[in-house]
């Protein structure tokens, strides 16, 4: 199957051009994550905000890292353990080293990466820096966790994922951004629901749990600027997503604990005692 020509193909969300519709003056979780991961693609009110985390837990930079490292050992169990060939990455956020198409193209060329994000600096960085292999397919849509049924219909995607063979689902780091008025777990079910038995869910959520002395307004505080409150779960309710398949042990955990690399770090990381993150991945029966 060949791949996109020129790279993946991208598609907005919205007439105007991705770049029109920036606004630098309000912080972006995709774009706070990029400062605190050391890129490039972010504006000062992105870094004041990445700043005011840093401030409140020194370890934060360290934390936004092994969360990152969980993804990739995640990515890297559903294509060489689990034999997953096509995934739809949710929440992607902006392109850095190790992306989903990477990890799992390696391990199978011909793997279908679909990336969602309604951040339209993610579209702008995804036609010019997510290629895909050859014999694979990656591409890009401009969309919101919050609208399942676009998502799951759109051309681009059903081009890419043939939602009648297993399927990797990706939720990293996204689901702490969607508010309870917004029903979570109704939308992670309406997910779950669309791919067939053997299909991988891989989702991690900040939490406070091992931060109990820090109050939730005060650790949220950073994010009430932008376009997406955050919203810290605890051990129960990040489980309760995965709630009908079976977890892949070590089951939910912190996120440096999940099947860690011998030179990853281990809890407690440097600087900042925890990763205040748990990731988990499990299939469907």
């Amino acid at each position: 199957m060949a791949g996109f020509p020129n790279g993946p193909r991208a598609e907005s969300a919205g007439d105007a051009p991705p770049l029109t519709r920036i606004d630098p003056t309000i912080p972006h979780p995709a774009r706070i994550y990029d400062y605190l991961l050391g890129g490039k693609d972010h504006f000062a009110a992105d870094r004041e905000a990445g700043d005011q985390l840093v401030k409140l837990s020194p370890g934060t930079r360290e934390g936004v890292r092994a969360h990152r490292a969980f993804l990739s050992r995640g990515v890297r169990h559903l294509a060489v353990e689990a034999g997953i060939t096509q995934f739809l990455d949710i929440g992607t956020g902006i392109p850095t080293q190790g992306n989903t198409h990477e990890i799992a193209q390696a391990a199978n060329p011909a793997a279908r990466v679909v990336y969602v994000d309604n951040d339209p600096i993610v579209l702008v960085h995804g036609r010019a820096l997510l290629t895909s292999s050859e014999e694979g397919m990656t591409t890009v849509i401009e969309a919101d966790l919050r609208d399942p049924d676009h998502i799951l219909t759109h051309p681009r995607v059903v081009e890419v994922i043939d939602f009648s063979r297993p399927v990797g689902l990706i939720m990293a780091g996204v689901l702490h951004f969607i508010t309870e008025g917004d029903k979570p777990g109704e939308l992670v079910e309406r997910y779950k629901a669309a791919v067939p038995s053997g299909s991988r869910l891989l989702l991690s959520h900040i939490t406070l749990d091992f931060a109990p002395q820090v109050e939730e307004d005060e650790f949220t505080k950073p994010y009430d600027k932008g376009p997406a409150a955050m919203v810290p779960r605890t051990l129960a309710q990040v489980t309760s997503f995965f709630d009908g398949w079976t977890l892949v042990p070590p089951g939910v955990s912190e996120v440096v604990t999940w099947r860690p690399d011998e030179d990853e770090y281990q809890s407690p990381i440097p600087g900042g005692g925890h990763a205040w993150a748990y990731g988990g991945v499990a299939v469907k029966p």
